[in-house]
């Protein structure tokens, strides 16, 4: 069994102990309840708080919880409640597209998986919530790109790949796409990312009206495009699923 590293069973009891108790805590009094030395509890702290999850208080020298740990939670749980909001309309947009519907949010440099519905058949698939796409190249990553000004700055800043002769690197052209994006509603991939696959991605908007991320559609190019063009009646799908996720999070209309 591989053993536990114990500066950071201390830090994690430490974090524990600040947000359980007292608002904020003297040295003495965290190195006491967790029994340590307060050289050992002091070093512990400057290092958590020079990561910005334990703040100091100036005037008293107490410590308490930092902001960052409080953005890293607001995080998790706007993660999580996306994700429960849209269960239901990401399952509805399967049914009426007949296409595998994904969820996607910004993570490092690219879109994180969140949910993903199998394409309603028969057909083998292979579930791929967890799994990174890029911003440059896929519908999700395009949506979120325009607008979400930290993956626009990501994507802008990242080593644009050409995965097929499709995919678009140069940073002119890629803007414009992003304009493009922003003015008709809706992103599209078709086989930027994967030879004969074609996507439809729209944003979703919290109640700030802040994009927390984006929903679409993938399947093969064949049947998500008609003549050349993507079919008209699976964009309006994707937009509406995208609308009705953002009302349940109390963005209004759109």
């Amino acid at each position: 069994m591989a053993r536990n590293i114990q500066s950071l069973e201390r830090a994690a009891a430490m974090l524990r102990l600040l947000a359980g108790g007292e608002r904020r805590l003297g040295l003495s009094d965290i190195a006491s309840a967790l029994g340590l030395a307060k050289g050992t509890a002091h070093g512990i702290l400057r290092t958590l708080q020079q990561e910005g999850f334990v703040e100091q208080d100036d005037a008293s020298g107490r410590y308490q919880l930092g902001a960052e740990l409080l953005r890293l939670g607001t995080t998790y749980l706007d993660v999580h409640e996306l994700r429960a909001r849209a269960l239901v309309w990401a399952d509805d947009l399967a049914r009426s597209s007949g296409e595998s519907v994904y969820l996607g949010v910004l993570h490092q440099q690219g879109v994180l998986i969140v949910h993903h519905v199998f394409r309603p058949d028969d057909s083998r698939q292979v579930l791929e919530i967890g799994a990174m796409q890029p911003l440059h190249s896929t519908a999700l990553g395009k949506v979120l790109s325009a607008y979400d000004p930290v993956a626009h700055s990501e994507a802008v800043e990242a080593d644009r790949k050409a995965f097929t002769e499709r995919t678009v690197c140069d940073l002119g052209p890629f803007e414009q796409i992003l304009d493009l994006t922003r003015a008709r509603g809706y992103a599209a991939d078709v086989e930027e990312t994967w030879e004969g696959v074609a996507s439809i991605a729209a944003p979703i908007h919290d109640r700030r009206r802040m994009p927390v991320g984006a929903v679409g559609i993938t399947g093969a190019v064949e049947r998500v495009c008609r003549d050349g063009e993507l079919r008209p009646e699976l964009i309006a799908a994707v937009r509406d699923c995208a609308r009705a996720v953002s009302r349940d999070l109390g963005a209004g209309r759109f």
